[in-house]
This record gives C-alpha cells, structure tokens and sequence, in this order.
C-alpha cells in the first residue's frame, strides 16, 4: 500500500474507533518511512483515544523535533498536557496554536482548559465571544449546549443543539443529545 494511501486509511480506522489496527497503520508508516511526521501524529492521536497522555506526547515531541510547532500539534500536546493537570501550559500551547491558525479547535481546548480549572464563568464567557466572532462555526454551539447541559438547563442545551443542527443538520452528536 503507498504511503498515502495509508495514511489515509490509518486515519480512517480511527475515526471509525479500531484502535488496535489504526496504530498498526501509524507505526507501519514509521517504519516505512521514519522521516515522515504524519506516523507519529497518528499515533499521538490513537493514544490520546485510549487516554496514554505520556505516549501522545512523546510521540507528539518526534513530530515536533520533524515538523516544528504547528497549530495542529500544539492542539495535540497541549490537549495532553491538560489531561494531566498541566493546565497552565496546556493553555500556553492553545494560545500559541490559536496564534498560527485561528481555529475552532484551540478555541474549544481553551474552553475546556478554564472548565477544568473551575473557571467556568470565564469559560462561558470565552465561549459567547467565539460564538458572536464565528457565529457559523457548530462546534461553539454544541460545546455551549453540553455546558448547559452539565449545568442542569436541559431546555436551553436543546436549543444550543437545535441551532447546531440548523446549521448542519447531518451532525450526528447534535442529533444524539437531542434524542437521548
């Protein structure tokens, strides 16, 4: 199978939850290939599935010292990082990856840092400002909805999920809330 093609599937396990044969795939490409950072990744990220922080990030750390400091690998690391009670330079990590690219995902990591660290006003807060800058982006409005829901407001999750659901009604987690 070429590299490519790999990659590809690898990563396709995992988003299909098989674990076991999606790190095969990672570590098949670091052996095919050992120059190639995208192996390392997939295996950080497997890793992060099954909750090994110190693994993803050693894994984490080979992509780094090959590709550098990228949003998408500091959004790795620093999501391990936060899982070990490091949140400070959890935070760090997502401030510097949001700094390279500006996207959803270190927005909702800086999020579940401040709720993490019992900071949930500020994280609500955070929160409504990412959703009045990027008032289309879904992700905000189910993170806000399972806020709510964590809360105890039952009805007004269902509208955060509803609104999500507006915007791409084929969201399957959305859906699940609302049903469940």
């Amino acid at each position: 199978m070429e590299l490519e093609e790999l990659i590809k599937r690898g990563y396709e396990l995992l988003a299909e939850g098989d674990l076991d044969q999606a790190l095969d795939a990672a570590r098949e490409v670091q052996k095919e290939n050992p120059d190639e950072a995208e192996g390392f990744i997939m295996e950080a990220e497997v890793m992060q599935k099954l909750t090994q922080w110190d693994p993803s990030l050693k894994m984490v750390a080979k992509a780094m010292e090959m590709i550098g400091e990228t949003s998408r690998l500091l959004n790795l690391r620093g999501y391990a990082l936060m899982q070990t009670g490091d949140t400070e330079n959890a935070r760090e990590d997502f401030d510097a990856a949001i700094e390279i690219d500006d996207s959803p995902v270190g927005h909702r990591n800086v999020v579940l840092c401040l709720i993490i660290e019992e900071r949930g006003t500020q994280a609500l807060d955070y929160l409504v400002e990412q959703i009045r800058n990027n008032p289309k982006e879904v992700e905000y409005w189910v993170l806000m909805g399972d806020i709510m829901k964590k809360g105890g407001q039952e009805e007004k999750a269902r509208g955060f999920y509803e609104q999500a659901l507006t915007m791409n009604p084929d969201h399957a987690y959305a859906r699940k809330q609302l049903e469940g």
